[in-house]
């Protein structure tokens, strides 16, 4: 009597290659890892951009004591002013108020000052060497001086002035901003007139200008103001 059939396996069909889906999976990681890595070394793609330090009010130019370097990372969509044109900011004026911890994007700053703040007034004068320091700038704090023989007279026939007497020389403004200033930035010892604006008190402004219109006026670099 036979038994059945020992040892024998069932057939089984044979395994079909798939050579073209293999490379593809392959060809899928490769391209993700490409983009990871893309990913990564965009992330650590960034850029040298000014912040704000302190609050600067809309209006007022930048100090440069408001600003520190700080590294971001370049998107094409965001328009930071570079750290390398601190040096163009005071030719410039807050457009609104800026936040202490801000970057800080050309849409910030506007080259026109169209905010006048009541109570103040500006000035032009026509100046020559000597009447102003060297390098004097857009965004300067100065003092303003009438100078010459006719200060001690302006003195003391207008008591009510808010300058002080200091000798010859009387004090018009001391916290007067340059507004405007030639772009060459005048030639500090020639004897020809250099014309700049300055941002006074409406309080001050008509002393100043009597003494502006006779060539009187001196300008003096003092430290900007903290108020």
């Amino acid at each position: 009597m036979m038994g059945g059939p020992t040892g024998e396996r069932l057939p089984v069909a044979p395994r079909e290659r798939k050579p073209a889906l293999a490379a593809l999976a392959v060809l899928l990681i490769l391209v993700g890892a490409l983009g990871a890595t893309v990913l990564v070394m965009r992330a650590g793609d960034r850029i040298s951009a000014i912040e704000i330090t302190e609050a600067v009010p809309a209006g007022e130019v930048i100090p440069a004591s408001a600003i520190r370097e700080v590294m971001v990372a370049d998107g094409s969509d965001i328009k930071y002013v570079p750290w390398s044109d601190k040096g163009l900011l005071a030719k410039y004026w807050a457009a609104t108020d800026l936040v202490k911890g801000s970057v800080l994007v050309g849409a910030m700053l506007s080259s026109e000052d169209n905010q006048l703040k009541a109570g103040k007034a500006i000035i032009g004068l026509s100046l020559k060497g000597g009447q102003f320091p060297e390098g004097l700038k857009v965004g300067d704090t100065v003092a303003v001086y009438r100078v010459g023989n006719d200060a001690a007279k302006s003195t003391a026939g207008n008591s009510g002035n808010s300058g002080n007497s200091g000798g010859g020389n009387t004090l018009l403004s001391n916290n007067a901003k340059v507004k405007s200033a030639p772009t060459s930035g005048g030639d500090a010892l020639g004897s020809s007139g250099t014309a700049y604006s300055i941002v006074v008190d409406q309080s001050d402004a008509g002393p100043l200008t009597l003494a502006a219109s006779a060539g009187e006026v001196s300008l003096v670099l003092v430290p900007a103001s903290k108020g």
